[in-house]
């Protein structure tokens, strides 16, 4: 005979209703996705569940015995999928455990019946459950599917090739890249992996240059410090110069430009660096007795303004040299065109040489089919006379254009650093895309030529001397983003004169860098083909054996969330879109396009020791989407540009395209972490010895709870002689420290906003002591924290 306990607890209702909803959430979705030809799991689970809401409302036991089958076979159906990879494995089981765990309890469970139990079988095999849920999550946290463990030899961590230092001084870093190599390498060794536990803040200097009305949603400090003499030297996003003392912070000079905001600056406002010259260093000047007086700007800084001039600044006060242009200015937008302001950015510091300064600039991505061109311009670098200019779209003139006239509209540009290497007398200039980005259907054939091409010109003519490229008819915004590192590297024949290219695909281009011939083989692989608007495809792309592109294309089981119902509306999403692996061409049904717009490899580029022969990087992985939409079809009111994601205007075209990232309702990326790395590569067997994911989510995750998932991160490395390499980016607020050797986490230091810049690092003259420094000004479009400030460290308590 049954005894009846009296009415339902509320519990019981309450807990009914969240299983209902969760049921028929999981069921309507999941039928969904099953219709798409994805997985039925979600659609037989939320069946499953609604059928433990009917039996909870009606009071049956059977509702815990029918709800730990589905635990089970959940984690079965889970193990199946992603084995036990943790960040995989979490969001798959994490709301079954929490229901399972309330379900248990004495208070809820003893209540699930038509008499007062609690320890019977149907508990048994949920706990059971959640016993098996907790040893495979446990388990799960000491495996790691996705790191390289390994590390160099105590031999090559001494150094394999001394002369890969010659010519290097600690305590200058006279080049964004350290030197006129880019290797972001510094002979600095007083910092080691013993002692760099020890680093503390010396100090810390703010811009006041914060972000305006009027400055687009990508206001940004990229830059890295100069270190001439006893100061540093940098730039704000508003194009501002300042000196600052290398050792207390302390502010020497400023030059403030107040450039012209005539114009909309709707997608970039930053300044990624000065560029510096000294005609002391050459020729007879350069053995001239050390107490002879300098001359005025024997010693001068070049700044590139968001407004489309290169300034010329005397390093000791910091005032435009007069003998250099129109007192002390070069306007850029010469030859341009009248549309030039606030399109045609110089945002990277220019390459100088002895006897040149040589530009490139930035033209506003997707913005109209009919721009201006992306032309590369070699200045005196005493008077500011153009000496050549190489105009992408007629290659063969390089002849100074002469006043009045205009180079080819909308053609290839380079808004990143280039490299020049003056013995051979070239220099390398990485090109991007001629805008729109995913419209190509003007582009001529010089245009397709010199598109995602590492174009190496002759430094006295600029004559193309030989190039490489790396994308054929680019859909996909995969500009060539990173300056390209000179090293030699030591092969079976002795040592090679080599140039490393990044790119935004993970590839790394290894070459000849006095002909172009690759040292690593490049193999044409190919892509998928057609379009859904009119375009057309290449057939093939180039891919280096050496690449860090992910290393399989997405699938449905790589879906990520915070729980089992945004991870399945993820999967609804993947199904939906255009996706054949790498090169998917855009569409108007929506591609997904990965590696994205961000890439693998970006401006911050890689590093390379070039003593220890390895290199050393942090790729990202992200995706974006990529979707084609009709002019005719779009709302007149909705807002177009503002940055590289959003509906892109296009104007001139057809199509405009809307860019985004491929994010869940709950605003985290649908692919499964880790999306940020650090490796290191091995440059004489062209291995990779290590990789690490690198960074947390303690300045994105509620509550700031630092999960190790390893973030996407916008700011470069460096690598240093005492064996540590330094970076930050990350979207947590960190300066790190690494061991070169292995790759383990030595330090971090907390910055006050984003650290999406490169660091830097030199040894004082005045105090022995080695700093490293960073600045810390924040990400607009990357959403790290907006600030204004440059810091400093350097071992505590040690008088170096």
């Amino acid at each position: 005979m049954s005894i009846d306990y009296g009415p339902r607890p509320m519990r019981i209702t309450l807990t009914a209703v969240v299983v209902l909803l969760l049921g028929a959430l999981m069921a309507v979705g999941g039928g969904y996705l099953a219709m798409l030809g994805g997985s039925w799991y979600y659609l037989l689970a939320g069946i499953g569940l609604l059928g433990v809401a009917g039996l909870l409302f009606a009071r049956r036991r059977a509702a815990i015995w029918l709800y730990a089958v589905l635990l089970l076979a959940t984690l079965a159906w889970t193990l199946y999928e992603v084995s036990f990879d943790w960040w995989q494995l979490a969001p798959r089981i994490d709301l079954w455990c929490i229901l399972g765990l309330w379900l248990i309890l004495p208070f809820v469970n003893r209540y699930v019946g038509d008499r007062l139990v609690w320890r019977d079988g149907a508990s048994g095999l949920l706990g059971l459950g959640l016993l098996a849920g907790a040893l495979i999550a446990g388990y799960s946290l000491t495996q790691d599917y996705h790191s390289i463990t390994g590390e160099f030899s105590d031999t090559q961590m001494q150094g394999l090739n001394p002369d890969g230092q010659a010519g290097r001084v600690a305590g200058e870093w006279k080049a964004y890249g350290g030197s006129d190599r880019g290797d972001r390498y510094s002979t600095a060794d007083l910092i080691t992996p013993d002692n760099v536990g020890k680093l503390k803040k010396a100090w810390e200097f703010h811009t006041g240059d914060l972000s305006g009305e009027g400055d687009p949603g990508e206001i940004t400090y990229q830059v890295t410090p100069l270190k001439v003499g006893d100061n540093l030297f940098i730039c704000t996003p508003h194009s501002i110069a300042i000196a600052v003392d290398a050792d207390s912070g302390e502010e020497r000079w400023r030059f403030d430009p107040s450039i012209n905001r005539d114009a909309e600056y709707y997608q970039h406002m930053t300044c990624r660096g000065l560029a510096f010259h000294d005609a002391n260093a050459y020729g007879p000047a350069a053995t001239a007795p050390s107490d002879q007086p300098v001359a005025r700007c024997a010693r001068r800084l070049f700044l590139p303004t968001n407004d489309g001039t290169l300034v010329a600044l005397d390093v000791e006060d910091g005032k435009p040299c007069e003998d250099f242009g129109n007192a002390g200015v070069v306007d850029l937008k010469a030859g341009l065109g009248e549309d030039a302001l606030g399109v045609y950015l110089p945002t990277s510091p220019p390459v100088v040489t002895e006897k040149l300064v040589i530009v490139g600039g930035s033209i506003t991505d997707n913005g109209a089919v009919d721009s201006p061109g992306g032309v590369i311009r070699a200045y005196d670098v005493r008077s500011g006379e153009l000496v050549w200019n190489f105009d992408p779209g007629n290659p063969d003139a390089t002849e100074p254009l002469p006043p009045g006239e205009t180079y080819v509209r909308s053609t290839p540009n380079s808004w990143t650093i280039a490299t020049a290497d003056e013995s051979l007398g070239l220099v390398y200039i990485p090109t991007g895309n001629q805008t729109p980005d995913q419209w190509a259907q003007p582009r001529t054939p010089e245009s397709e030529r010199f598109t995602d091409t590492l174009v190496a010109l002759d430094l006295a003519t600029g004559q193309v001397r030989w190039e490489f490229q790396t994308v054929h008819h680019d859909l996909w915004d995969r500009d060539l983003p990173s300056q390209p590192t000179l090293v030699d590297i030591e092969g079976p024949q002795g040592q090679v004169p080599a140039i490393i290219q990044p790119t935004k695909r993970g590839d790394l281009y290894i070459l000849d860098r006095r002909t172009g011939e690759p040292i690593v083989p490049v193999e044409e692989m190919p892509v998928p083909q057609g379009t859904d608007y009119g375009e057309f495809t290449a057939p093939t792309q180039p891919t280096s054996a050496v690449s860090y592109a992910p290393q399989e294309p997405l699938r449905e089981r790589d879906m990520w969330g915070g729980t089992p119902l945004d991870q399945m509306m993820c999967r609804i999403q993947f199904r939906k879109l255009r996706y054949e692996g790498d090169f998917t061409p855009p569409s108007e049904q929506g591609s997904l396009i990965y590696p994205g717009n961000v890439g693998t490899f970006n401006w911050p580029s890689v590093a390379v020791d070039p003593s220890r022969q390895l290199l050393f990087g942090a790729p990202n992985y992200l995706a974006f989407i990529s979707t084609m939409v009709k002019r005719s079809e779009v709302d007149p009111d909705e807002r177009t540009g503002g940055g590289e994601t959003g509906l892109q205007p296009n104007l001139g075209a057809p199509y405009m395209v809307r860019l985004e990232p491929f994010m869940s309702v709950l605003g985290l990326p649908c692919q499964t972490p880790p999306w940020g790395f650090v490796t290191a590569l091995d440059l004489r067997s062209m291995k990779k010895v290590w990789m690490h994911k690198n960074g947390t989510s303690r300045d994105s995750a509620p509550l700031g709870i630092p999960f190790p998932v390893g973030t996407p991160a916008l700011g470069g490395p460096i690598v240093t002689a005492g064996g540590v390499a330094f970076m930050s980016g990350t979207l947590d607020y960190y300066l790190r420290a690494y061991d070169l050797q292995n790759g383990k986490e030595l330090w971090k230091g907390r910055l006050p906003a984003g650290g999406q810049a490169t660091p830097m690092t030199y040894v004082s003259e005045k105090t022995g002591k080695q700093y490293v420094v960073q600045m810390a000004g924040g990400h607009g479009s990357f959403g790290t924290k907006l600030g204004d400030s440059l810091v400093a460290f350097t071992l505590e308590g040690e008088d170096e």
